[in-house]
């Protein structure tokens, strides 16, 4: 990613391009939902090229939507408002698992606490109440235990797992 302060009709804007050139241009206040970005500004290092090499033009336009509509729900305070971003929210972490984990990894280069923590919990929620079978099921997780190791000492060993 590639990024310019540009003065545009008197408002800073940012132009972010992913691994593979995806150039979008968006208001310094979005930008400045990535903590990286934000301190990048701060110091007066935007005008440099950031390399984000593993975000893509798909997953930075996603990250990008949600930084957006949280930066806009902020603008109101409304209950109403509060309601559809949390609506917002339940929808937008209805994708594939790669594209999840892609915004997983986004969300942590970013720095951008609050889709990291929806996307973990998102997660977090897929595996709660499933078995060890049924969460390698879901994630394609290949079974790396050995007929030798003993279920029981292994439960016992690892009793913190199963709290």
């Amino acid at each position: 990613m590639r990024g310019k302060l540009m003065a545009n009709k008197d408002v800073l804007q940012w132009t972010m391009e992913a691994r593979n050139n995806g150039g979008i241009e968006l208001k310094e206040a979005v930008t400045l939902e990535s903590q990286i970005i934000k301190h990048l500004i701060e110091d007066n290092c935007a005008d440099t090229s950031i390399p984000l090499p593993n975000v893509t033009s798909k997953i930075l336009a996603k990250v990008i939507e949600y930084c957006k509509r949280h930066v806009d729900s902020r603008k109101s305070d409304d209950k109403t408002a509060e309601e559809e971003l949390k609506q917002f929210d339940s929808e937008f972490v209805k994708v594939d698992q790669g594209t999840l984990f892609d915004l997983i990894l986004a969300a942590n280069y970013l720095n951008i606490k609050s889709l990291l923590d929806l996307t973990c919990r998102t997660v977090a929620d897929m595996i709660k109440g499933k078995t060890p079978e049924e969460i390698r099921k879901t994630f394609n997780i290949k079974n790396d235990l050995t007929p030798e190791d003993d279920d029981e000492e292994f439960c016992r060993e690892n009793a913190w797992a199963f709290d």
